[in-house]
């Protein structure tokens, strides 16, 4: 990455961390300490960590950045269009913790328990999506394709949820899916 990208990215996540923590998100988990890996989906410690369940849907976010702006964006050399997904997905980050997001994730889904991401995770999330980014820049589009499938299959399969599903509930909840999700 060239300086002006890296520089951009830095005061991206910066802003987005000093947004999150004025709205008053915790910095870490409420529970004192940071994980690594949290492997309980239905949990109040969901998105209060480093990773979890729900990463490889950030590392997809990362992948369909990368195809949007790939049509959308072409010309724009590859840091410039890894700041316009940094920024996107720095904007999703604040508006998912916002409350009226928050509480149309508790409505509408299986997240009784969840409050709204810490900063850390958030800020992990923003950086798996650069992950996927940089993934999908350098694999044949079939590969990204493959590995989209397989977080969204993983999801369903382990979890019940995906980003798919995720979006799904949240715009337009369906009580079969929610049943489903239950268990």
């Amino acid at each position: 990455m060239k300086g002006r990208t890296v520089i951009g990215v830095l005061a991206i996540v910066a802003a987005t961390a000093i947004i999150l923590l004025s709205m008053g998100r915790e910095p870490i988990c409420r529970c004192g300490y940071v994980k690594l890996w949290h492997g309980v989906a239905v949990s109040p410690e969901t998105s209060q960590h480093i990773a979890d369940w729900y990463t490889p849907s950030h590392v997809v976010h990362g992948f369909l950045f990368y195809g949007l702006l790939v049509l959308l964006a072409r010309r724009w050399p590859i840091g410039a269009r890894l700041i316009a997904a940094t920024l996107l997905e720095s904007g999703w980050e604040i508006l998912e913790n916002t409350p009226l997001v928050i509480d149309r994730y508790r409505e509408g889904t299986i997240a009784l328990d969840y409050y709204g991401d810490s900063v850390l995770n958030s800020m992990c999330d923003i950086g798996w999506m650069m992950a996927g980014f940089t993934l999908a820049a350098r694999l044949p589009l079939p590969a990204s394709i493959l590995l989209i499938v397989a977080a969204e299959a993983g999801g369903a399969y382990f979890i019940r949820d995906n980003l798919s599903l995720n979006i799904l509930m949240l715009i337009y909840p369906l009580e079969a899916v929610r049943r489903w999700q239950a268990g």
